[in-house]
């Protein structure tokens, strides 16, 4: 692997032209794609094998029409103070609003609240149903205006009007904060690097592979049926992973340049060892991810397997893109320790610097000392952060997770306000009768069971299709959709639905917002453990092959376990019980949304094996080399924990920046994310792996005989390298930069592996 990557670093370096050329015709045939595609449309949520689901699809098959995804909204009246809304005066401001909603574009139909029964019992709040011709996500810009601008009138008028429903829904935004992110990043790769050409490079890399990335997504989100989600979280991951590769193979390239190496050879080389660990590090993201469809949930598959293809350009950039741009650098990317003349730097620093032990260095020596005391900080610390994360409670958001500033979230609470808690969360129950004798007696049987269940405020008549062998039966409950007693509700009604289907053979079916929130969050808890199995156990084998021990992957599993329980304590935290919400932008405390554990979970253990990976490797590096464990650790640190330090940084800053986000689950896992990564890096990979390594000492490296005989050799620390430099430099190779030409043997060698 080493060798390969090694060759394939020079000739990336030598041959940069073709390999730009190569890399802006990507990004220009996607940016092609992405600006002809259709738009996305609607995202159909799917949950196979979920009752909520079977209802639904049963629902479009003997009720044509009637789930259709067309938008909808709801305008809810308030009449003013001392007034009710039968009053005449409302009553006509009410009828201009229908009349004048109904004359609307892309209108299918507006229910009178007068006609549909749609008046609260003390007559002070009613609303109008809109149907639209299209999914919500894809009207018209004029529509969602007359919407609007209807419903000021009738504020005009006197009433307090709110609109809610999925029609005025608008693509979520991040804020400035992505922009501060990426901004931070590039004062820390400054600061790093000590050059604005070295600080830049991966920024700019960064940037190319996400773009290559999002317009693809974009290209395909039509015919795939991808949601904006999708591309917001790959761009998330995309950046992260894209600045922190190139900072290793730029960092390991100024590392081989002070090693006295010539240019060319030092691209090489530092392809060969740092790209071979972000080659293992982006293999155990992209395991992760695409680990994702084990849930068999649709949307979180795509989600996971759109950021896995952003993973793996982001892999390929480092180890193709970078070296060209090294090779049009030249000697101004200067040796680490040696800054650039623009930032006041001088040879005097990397004198200055090898006189005196770095705090990496300093760092490992403490905790190669102390141990046991690290050990047990870093661990009882996360564990203690990690206690929330026990009453952690799932669900979908809807219009309740709003701010109260938004006009949504003010028309669920007038609904509930006058038409009851559970207004807003009604279950449909499908009642299946085409295998029974006489339905109408099974619809009735429904019926009146359900009425005799308890947290049940209305159960409206049965509605049979046209065929009279499927009906529907609306269930309001008397508790808001996300309490524990609408999910007793629920459960109650398919308990009920056993012994009905015994006497009458009629199947009963629980669906609806709320019935789906409930199977999804039952649906992502029993596939936790094998999610957990799968990528664990894939990660696993790879980093025993990587590092050809079984301590080492074992303890950087179990470290990953502590970081990630950690960052979901937190999540908890602040989003659920509301500690320090005010500094994250949390205005309402809610469920954590269903899908965001899982997939943080996933994001998480891919970014935590990359610190392993790109810390331990130079340990291993430094051991298999001669060096005792415990010096091997502090070597480890000496190489590697300023960089892994500043990929930590940018990494958080990144995350942290779509915590601005409109989105409710952009912005949890952009702050679960971020919390993960400090948890990880600097208390799990910092402390605790050291720690583990000093007390482990020399038997953290051994591996059984038979089993290192089976491993194949893919000699991550650039063993098979040592003779290379020398022989590179024999055969008088070219370090200035200038060479354009390639060698002929060494590009067969390439295209034969």
């Amino acid at each position: 692997m080493a060798t390969f990557l090694y060759r394939l670093g020079r000739l990336a370096f030598r041959r940069r032209h073709f390999v730009a050329l190569i890399w802006v015709a990507l990004l220009a045939l996607a940016g092609f794609g992405a600006a002809s595609a259709p738009s996305a449309g609607n995202t159909s949520f799917t949950v196979p094998g979920t009752e909520a689901q079977k209802a639904f699809d049963l629902l479009e098959q003997r009720f044509p029409g009637m789930s259709a995804d067309g938008g909808t909204a709801r305008v809810v009246f308030k009449a003013p103070a001392g007034e009710k809304m039968t009053d005449a005066a409302n009553k006509n401001t009410v009828q201009k609003t229908v009349d004048a909603l109904a004359d609307g574009p892309e209108v299918a139909s507006v229910a009178d609240p007068y006609q549909a029964d749609a008046v609260s019992k003390d007559g002070t709040i009613a609303y109008a149903s809109v149907k639209y011709k299209v999914p919500g996500m894809e009207l018209e810009d004029g529509t969602r205006q007359v919407l609007e601008e209807t419903a000021q009138d009738a504020r005009d008028a006197g009433l307090t009007v709110e609109v809610g429903g999925d029609a005025l829904l608008a693509q979520p935004e991040t804020g400035t904060g992505e922009i501060i992110g990426i901004a931070v990043a590039a004062v820390v790769l400054v600061i790093t690097f000590g050059s604005l050409i070295a600080a830049g490079l991966p920024l700019l890399t960064a940037v190319i592979g996400v773009g290559i990335g999002v317009s693809a997504i974009t290209a395909l989100a039509s015919t795939l049926e991808l949601g904006s989600t999708t591309s917001t979280l790959a761009t998330m991951i995309g950046l992260a992973v894209g600045i922190d590769y190139a900072l290793f193979v730029v960092s390991r390239y100024r590392a081989e340049l002070a090693a006295g190496r010539e240019r060319e050879e030092a691209a090489g080389r530092a392809v060969g060892t740092a790209g071979s660990a972000v080659v293992f590090a982006g293999l155990t993201v992209v395991i992760a991810l695409v680990g994702l469809s084990v849930v068999n949930m649709p949307m979180l598959t795509k989600m996971g397997v759109a950021a896995a293809g952003t993973v793996a350009i982001a892999v390929l950039i480092a180890l193709t893109m970078i070296p060209a741009l090294l090779g049009y650098a030249g000697r101004r990317v200067k040796p680490a320790g040696e800054k650039s003349k623009f930032l006041g730097g001088a040879r005097a620093a990397r004198k200055a610097a090898s006189a005196k032990a770095n705090m990496g260095t300093r760092w490992a020596r403490f905790v190669v000392r102390r141990p046991i005391a690290v050990l047990l900080l870093g661990v009882v610390g996360l564990g203690a952060v990690a206690v929330p994360a026990v009453s952690m409670e799932l669900g979908i958001g809807d219009d309740s997770s709003l701010p109260t500033s938004t006009t949504q979230r003010r028309a669920y609470d007038l609904l509930s306000e006058g038409f009851g808690p559970g207004f807003n969360g009604p279950l449909v129950v499908v009642v299946d009768a085409r295998a029974s004798d006489d339905p109408d007696a099974a619809f009735t049987e429904v019926t009146d069971q359900i009425k005799g269940l308890k947290n049940v405020a209305t159960v409206m008549p049965a509605a049979p299709n046209k065929e009279g062998d499927t009906a529907t039966i609306t269930v309001i409950p008397d508790s808001e959709p996300s309490s524990v007693t609408t999910e007793e509700l629920v459960h109650g009604i398919r308990d009920a639905g056993a012994g009905i289907k015994a006497d009458t053979d009629a199947d009963v079916l629980v669906t609806g917002t709320t019935a789906m929130n409930i199977d999804v969050a039952q649906r992502l808890n029993d596939a936790l453990i094998p999610y957990l199995a799968l990528v664990v156990g894939l990660a696993f084998l790879l980093l025993i092959v990587v590092f050809r021990s079984i301590l080492v992957p074992l303890k950087a599993a179990l470290g990953f376990l502590l970081s990630v329980m950690a960052a979901l304590g937190a999540v908890v935290a602040v989003f659920q019980w509301g500690w320090m919400a005010d500094l994250v932008g949390v205005e309402e405390t809610r469920p954590i949304v269903a899908i965001m554990p899982i997939f943080m979970i996933g994001v998480v253990f891919g970014l935590a094996m990359d610190y392993e990976v790109f810390l331990v490797t130079r340990m291993r590096e430094a051991y298999i080399h001669g060096e005792k464990a415990s010096q091997a650790v502090v070597t480890g640190f000496n190489h590697s924990a300023r960089v892994v330090t500043a990929a930590a940084v940018i990494m958080i800053a990144v995350f942290g920046g779509f915590i601005g986000s409109s989105e409710a689950m952009v912005k949890m896992i952009g702050f679960g994310l971020a919390v993960a990564v400090f948890f990880d890096a600097f208390i799990v990979r910092m402390a605790i792996v050291p720690a583990v390594l000093a007390l482990l000492g020399r038997k953290a490296w051994r591996l059984p005989k038979w089993l290192d005989r089976v491993l194949p050799n893919v000699d991550v620390e650039g063993e098979g390298l040592r003779t290379q430099g020398d022989s590179a430099r024999s055969s008088g190779s070219s370090g200035s930069g200038d060479s354009t030409g390639a060698d002929p043997d060494e590009e067969r060698e390439l295209v034969k592996f």
